[in-house]
């Protein structure tokens, strides 16, 4: 199927089709006051949470995959399934509260263990980023599709980073310091961070806890990577998906690639 040029799958334009709908239900209440409360994990959840999620669950059901979602319970029945959705209803959800703009809907397609297929929307400016492996990442805010590329910077004292607005702590303020980095922003949603670099707006985004989650990054994944980029955990290993334990464990990086290495050396001298 064709999108004004852009070939997508038919299973992309079922999760575009999702991302959107989520969207529009997610609006539907941002300015008003919506319900919001606290899980057992401590993370908050909103009406809106609860919205995307039946949203984008009643569009990729259609495809008779099984989906991994940070909300819904998770039957396990994907671990025997070499393709499933993972999903991030509301990529954001402190900054949908306090209503910075920064959120976004991400929706990924998981194929033995990687991601093929990448979709974030922005539901306040609907901006629509969409990658297919071997395809390129595109973005289309109302307009054309756009190619996105990377910068190809390798100076470390030039780049910039772009780190968590609500989560940013002193031993990730001194790994950019050990780099020489000077230049960082702070932003919320981590899927916006990683379009951050995919469009070659920032270059470095790195997080050293270990509660990122896999629906926080699949989607991104595959947006990076084809744009250019890499995404690794801070050792430098890959990521891998639809496994039992849905963590992260060792932290996050994603750069545009040619600086990677050398944030990956820094990371392991730190011992971190």
């Amino acid at each position: 199927m064709t999108s004004n040029g852009v070939k997508l799958w038919d299973e992309t334009r079922l999760a575009v089709d999702a991302a959107k709908s989520a969207g529009e239900r997610v609006m539907s209440i941002y300015n008003s006051d919506f319900l919001s409360e606290r899980k057992k994990d401590g993370s908050e959840i909103t009406e809106a949470d609860r919205l995307s999620q039946e949203a984008i669950k009643s569009y990729l059901q259609k495809s008779g995959l099984p989906m991994l979602s940070e909300e819904q319970e998770d039957d396990m029945i994907r671990l025997n399934q070499e393709r499933i959705w993972i999903v991030d209803p509301l990529d954001g959800t402190a900054d949908f509260v306090d209503r910075t703009g920064e959120f976004s809907v991400m929706i990924a397609l998981v194929q033995e263990s990687l991601p093929v297929a990448g979709v974030i929307y922005r539901p306040t400016t609907g901006a629509l980023f969409v990658a297919q492996k071997g395809q390129g990442s595109y973005v289309n805010d109302g307009g054309s599709w756009k190619k996105l590329e990377v910068n190809k910077i390798s100076d470390l004292a030039k780049i910039r980073a772009v780190m968590s607005r609500h989560h940013l702590t002193d031993k990730e303020r001194k790994i950019l310091d050990e780099l020489g980095v000077a230049n960082f922003i702070q932003m919320g949603s981590a899927g916006l961070k990683a379009v951050a670099i995919a469009q070659g707006e920032a270059d470095l985004y790195l997080t050293m806890t270990d509660k990122i989650k896999q629906w926080d990054t699949a989607a991104a994944h595959c947006l990076v990577a084809e744009a250019g980029g890499r995404i690794t955990d801070l050792l430098g290993r890959g990521l891998v998906y639809n496994t039992e334990d849905v963590y992260h464990r060792n932290g996050i990086l994603i750069s545009n690639g040619f600086i990677h290495s050398g944030v990956v050396e820094t990371c392991r001298r730190l011992k971190l």
